[in-house]
């Protein structure tokens, strides 16, 4: 009586090596899902650090261009205030005697006849006080107009407000005039020029002072 033969599947199963195998394939395919799935999650991490690497430098370039113009703000202001301490020396003038000499002096170049000149001053301010001088004018229309231009290039910082017509008679311009100048609160204080008065009011003249009062 003749052996059964043998079985080759069996004799594998029951050989050693083809359990070493086995598991060979099942660690190689865990270690191929894993590399895959730490791909994929690096992947994602790399993208959302570059996203937000992204929106900070947005958020940073946002702020350096909101904060652009203070740069040097410091220096700015110390200019401005430089700038306004030469402007109050050089053109604000020192006393209410010095405007009225300025304006007589620009008639006599010009030359035009002041005819009515009145000066009134504002409320006191925080560093000027506004000083209004209502003038009639009369004189040939090219020396008025001379007059006018004497005042806005003029050193002291006057400032034409309103100017009408108010007549013509043989070759002569009558003008009204009114200008605004400006002194320092404790200046204009101790000038004694009346208020100035609501529109339509008449101011009260202005006292009499000499050309070298306040020099």
């Amino acid at each position: 009586m003749s052996s059964p033969a043998p079985n080759p599947w069996r004799e594998r199963l029951a050989s050693p090596l083809t359990w070493h195998y086995a598991g060979f394939a099942v660690i190689l395919t865990l270690v191929i899902v894993l590399s895959v799935r730490f791909a994929l999650d690096w992947a994602a991490t790399s993208g959302s650090s570059n996203d937000a690497l992204a929106a900070k430098q947005v958020q940073l370039k946002a702020l350096d261009l909101e904060t652009a113009p203070l740069r040097g703000l410091d220096k700015r202001v110390i200019e401005s205030r430089e700038q306004m301490k030469d402007f109050f020396s050089k053109r604000i003038p020192a006393s209410y005697s010095v405007i009225a000499t300025r304006v007589g002096e620009l008639a006599v170049k010009s030359p035009v006849r002041l005819t009515r000149v009145q000066y009134t001053q504002g409320k006191p301010g925080l560093d000027l006080t506004e000083i209004s001088m209502d003038a009639g004018i009369t004189g040939d229309y090219p020396h008025i107009m001379n007059f006018v231009s004497g005042l806005e290039r003029d050193q002291t910082f006057f400032v034409i407000r309103a100017m009408s017509l108010t007549g013509q008679q043989g070759g002569m311009v009558n003008l009204r005039l009114r200008v605004s100048t400006w002194l320092r609160p404790a200046d204009a204080a101790a000038s004694g020029l009346p208020p100035t008065p609501p529109p339509g009011e008449t101011p009260s003249p202005a006292p009499a002072t000499s050309a070298k009062e306040g020099e």
